[in-house]
């Protein structure tokens, strides 16, 4: 049987839709059981699953413990008055209290890379950072030197407790406070205490006191300047500021040295000294840290003309000393009283310095004499003016015993 070329294409056209039909489906089925059989089963959730609480976070010891699988000792607990349940119950009641800031005794038990283990009663060992060993640390101090293993000390807790439990701990927080108290009590008794210079720089030195860097400036530096030769070296020093709030710790070292010679000082003692100014009003001399006035007036019995043709400065002169204000640390300066002939400081001054001590001898001399006669003419007054009044005790009864007090008072005195 003959088909045409129509009748042909048409039955091809025919078979290929129902074929592609076919395929179609086939195809769409084996997807869907495809993704049925790689799906997850999903068991049916009960109500009480629902209810189940998530498990609580373990710790990385929990987590260590649970994956061991090493050997297991199995340890007898008869005769003894508790059980490992008993333990563990113990110490889950246990209520440890450690907050931020608390101060709690421990121990250093290990040294590691940064800082140290201590045992402070915790669950966990606290972590003492290399930074909070210490309030100062010296050049090329190490931890061993500053910490001991072993030994019982305070420390600050200054974190809160990590994944692990863990707490970080300070020393030097616990020195900083205390350093402070030693310094707030110490500038109230204002006492002359001394302190190790360990750097320097423009203004000044830097001190160390309790712990505490304080700043020593150049002005009150006494006899040297602040270079690397000063590092290392004790000086007497005095308190100028302390500011707790601000952390302001400023320290004299002139002020020390004054007071420290202002109390072997007294009035009539001869010193030596260096001219360091000129003023209209007189000279300014350095004596032992110290800066005394010689005032115009007190230079020679003679007047004085030119100061500059008298004095010069950085000359070396003698003064006797005829006051002084040990509170200020001032002094007052005399050459007057030194010269053995009135003028003298103006002829020949290298003269009155090579007799000073001896012509400062007769001058003392001189005023105990006069004190004495001062006191014998108190004295003679006191007496006279006894036997005044016991005279006019004697008078009559109807007179005014002291009608003539003053006129008496009055002769005596002339």
């Amino acid at each position: 049987i003959f088909l045409t070329i129509e009748q042909l294409i048409s039955y091809i056209h025919q078979n290929l839709i129902q074929f592609s039909m076919k395929l179609t489906t086939a195809f769409v089925l084996s997807m869907a059981m495809g993704a049925n059989a790689f799906a997850p089963s999903m068991p049916a959730q009960t109500s009480t699953a629902l209810n189940v609480a998530a498990e609580p976070i373990m710790s990385r010891f929990d987590r260590l413990k649970k994956n061991y699988k090493g050997p297991q000792v199995v340890v007898s607990s008869e005769g003894l008055d508790f059980s490992y349940d008993d333990f563990a119950d113990a110490v889950a009641n246990t209520d440890y209290s450690f907050n931020r800031n608390d101060v709690v005794k421990g121990t250093v038990v290990q040294y590691e890379n940064g800082g140290c283990v201590v045992d402070i009663g915790a669950k966990s060992s606290a972590f003492l950072p290399t930074q909070e060993s210490s309030l100062f640390m010296p050049q090329g101090a190490t931890l061993e030197s500053l910490v001991d293993l072993d030994t019982e000390m305070d420390f600050q807790i200054i974190s809160e407790e990590d994944e692990n439990g863990q707490l970080l701990v300070s020393v030097r927080r616990i020195q900083y406070r205390q350093a402070w108290e030693k310094v707030i009590a110490q500038q109230t008794e204002d006492e002359v205490f001394e302190a190790e210079v360990v750097a320097v720089n423009r203004g000044g030195a830097i001190c160390l006191v309790e712990g505490l860097r304080a700043f020593l400036p150049g002005s009150h530096l006494t006899g040297q300047l602040p270079t690397e030769d000063l590092i290392g070296q004790t000086l007497a020093l005095k308190f100028l500021e302390v500011n707790q709030e601000d952390n302001k710790l400023v320290v004299s070292n002139r002020r020390a040295v004054v007071e420290q010679q202002m109390s072997n000082l007294s009035r009539g003692d001869i010193i030596g000294g260096v001219v360091k100014a000129l003023k209209p009003y007189g000279a300014f001399v350095e004596v032992g840290g110290m800066s005394g006035l010689l005032h115009i007036s007190q230079i020679s019995y003679d007047r004085i003309e030119d100061l500059e043709k008298v004095l010069q400065p950085g000359q070396q002169v003698k003064c006797m000393i005829i006051d002084h204000d040990k509170v200020n640390g001032r002094i007052a300066l005399s050459t007057k009283t030194l010269e053995p002939e009135p003028g003298d400081m103006l002829t020949d001054s290298a003269k009155v310095f090579e007799l000073a001590e001896e012509t400062a001898k007769k001058y003392h001399e001189r005023m105990e004499a006069e004190r004495k006669a001062r006191e014998e003419a108190t004295k003679d007054i006191v007496m006279g003016l006894g036997d005044s009044l016991a005279d006019l005790t004697s008078d009559d009864e109807g007179e005014d015993p002291l009608a003539d007090v003053s006129d008496n008072l009055d002769s005596l005195l002339s």
